[in-house]
Formats: structure tokens, C-alpha cells, sequence
């Protein structure tokens, strides 16, 4: 039986991820961010410029928005 978690245990997690993976390859990351809240909550810095609240705490760096910078 303990053979069988591995493999149980990489079937569940491509089930979860390759959704996500088929957005980004088939839209690239700017536009499948944009569309996909998801995605977007998995960004932490965008052209040099950090958007995850927990990278600008720990390293005292200004926190910018997602949003806005995904427009530009």
C-alpha cells in the first residue's frame, strides 16, 4: 500500500494545478492574472515591484497594487 501514495499523492496534485498551468500557457501570465483572482493572489512582485503584502513586511519594502500594475 505505501506504494500507492506516491502516485495517488501526483495524480491529486496535477488535478489541482494543471487548470492554473493551462491558463498561463494558453493566455500568459499578465492576461491570466487579470482574469483569474486565484492567479493573482499567487503574484509577489511584478517588474520589480512587490504586490504580496507578506514580501513588503518582511524585507520594509512599499507594497504596490496588483491591479493597477496588471493594467499597464
Amino acid at each position: 500500500m505505501p506504494g500507492a501514495v506516491p502516485f495517488t499523492s501526483t495524480v491529486a496534485l496535477t488535478n489541482a494545478t494543471l487548470p492554473y498551468a493551462m491558463q498561463l500557457a494558453q493566455k500568459g501570465w499578465r492576461k491570466a492574472c487579470k482574469e483569474n483572482a486565484e492567479l493573482r493572489l499567487g503574484l509577489n512582485v511584478i517588474n520589480g515591484k512587490v504586490v504580496y503584502k507578506g514580501v513588503a513586511d518582511a524585507f520594509g519594502l512599499p507594497m504596490h497594487s496588483a491591479d493597477i500594475l496588471l493594467d499597464k
